[in-house]
């Protein structure tokens, strides 16, 4: 089993001057010293306006910075959100591939369609259109990594004539796909379009087991895949704070990852929010003070290495109490881990001493046996994987090579010649 680091840049408030400038620079330190201790992957999360959730816009240039900090750590898009009114489709593969060559192929190419109302009435997105937007994006942006040049395009969501869109990736045909999943439909669509299935939903190791055999046996069954090639795996989210003393692990770790889940809320379920004026952070601290509930982080709820940790709470507590519930997620057939680390008020030092203390104390067990279990599955999947690709259509014929198409002043100049 692989793991993974989350970001959603998240900062609640209150906010000062410099406040966006340590996130993000502390962040950078992170991801250097997860490359040094053997961690395999950055997820950067693309979000717009969700204030305090997640200050993270721009993946493409904190995952740039990262790939200049690191030498070995893969770095993923967790995800581009594919809707052209975020991402032109040709402006995604261009920005992937770029990423892909100064990072020396190691980017993770993770797509999602977007659900907040915040970020869709933004861009003026309508919401019973965005999956056909993601479909049409995701399948013409891998022909334009894959085709010299691309054949053109035209459909409901988008259209553009027939370009070599460059740069072209370093990973052939293009980096490996991935699609966000919040359900076991979600699950199996991604199985069903020979995607990695990118979980970002917290669920126990026995929920887990269900939802990676639900998605391998939609792989080997019916996967017709969307992109230039496949790629079977699963991803599943989970929160973190390690340390070699339980309460400690707790109190540095639980009310971020809760402020996670009550941010999350706020935004796609049941809240209200005035951009820019609205304290998220006060309304979670005020839903914390109500009678019964105590103070987050002042008591260790008795469930502590029990039900609290059946649903997210994986990855918080001693390395022998982590090790034990991911070699669950492990059994489970998980393929990744990915830990939700920078969240709510957890501070920088913290994390730092989390990421160590679990690469030192953990990681190491997970890494002896994972060349035995990729090569088991590679075996297992092997007659599936090519039945998928031999299911995969033909790239779209070149087009002709036709008329050169004129600069605007020779164009005007034949014109009027004419």
């Amino acid at each position: 089993m692989k793991f993974g680091l989350f970001y959603e840049h998240q900062l609640p408030r209150p906010w000062d001057e410099g406040s966006e400038l340590r996130l993000y620079h502390e962040s950078l330190d992170q991801a250097e010293l997860a490359d040094r201790l053997g961690y395999d992957c950055i997820w950067e999360v693309e979000h717009h306006f969700l204030d305090e959730y997640s200050h993270s816009s721009a993946p493409e240039v904190f995952l740039a910075a990262c790939s200049q900090r690191t030498s070995r750590i893969r770095l993923g898009h967790g995800i581009v959100q594919h809707p052209p009114a975020y991402n032109h489709p040709a402006r995604i593969a261009e920005r992937i591939a770029a990423l892909d060559l100064v990072s020396n192929g190691r980017v993770e190419w993770g797509t999602g369609e977007s659900a907040s109302r915040m970020e869709l009435e933004g861009f003026g997105i309508a919401p019973g259109e965005k999956r056909g937007m993601w479909e049409e994006s995701v399948r013409e942006t891998a022909k334009m990594m894959a085709q010299t040049p691309y054949a053109g395009y035209e459909g409901e969501h988008f259209s553009m004539p027939a370009r070599n869109v460059i740069p072209k990736p370093v990973q052939k045909p293009h980096p490996p796909l991935w699609v966000a999943c919040s359900s076991r439909e979600t699950i199996r669509r991604a199985a069903r379009l020979g995607m990695g299935a990118l979980a970002f939903a917290f669920v126990s190791p026995e929920d887990a087991k269900m939802w990676v055999d639900e998605y391998y046996r939609v792989f080997e069954a019916e996967c017709n895949p969307i992109g230039r090639a496949v790629n079977p795996n699963v991803a599943m989210v989970a929160s973190f704070s390690c340390h070699t003393d339980e309460r400690t692990a707790f109190e540095r770790g639980f009310e971020g990852f809760r402020f996670f889940q009550f941010a999350l809320a706020h935004f796609y379920v049941n809240g209200s929010h005035q951009p820019g004026r609205t304290d998220v952070w006060k309304r979670f601290k005020e839903q914390d003070s109500k009678p019964g509930r105590g103070e987050v982080g002042m008591e260790m709820p008795e469930q502590v290495g029990g039900s609290v940790f059946k649903s997210g709470g994986v990855g918080i507590g001693t390395p022998e109490q982590v090790g034990e519930r991911l070699f669950q997620m492990e059994e489970a057939g998980v393929d990744q881990v990915v830990f939700l680390q920078q969240a709510g008020k957890n501070r920088h030092e913290h994390i730092c001493e989390s990421l160590q203390t679990f690469a030192e104390e953990t990681m190491p067990a997970f890494q002896e046996r994972r060349a035995g279990i990729e090569a088991r599955k590679r075996e297992r999947l092997a007659s599936a994987v090519e039945a998928a690709e031999r299911r995969m259509p033909p790239l779209d014929p070149r087009p002709e090579p036709g008329e050169p198409i004129d600069a605007y002043p020779l164009q005007r100049e034949k014109a009027g010649s004419g």
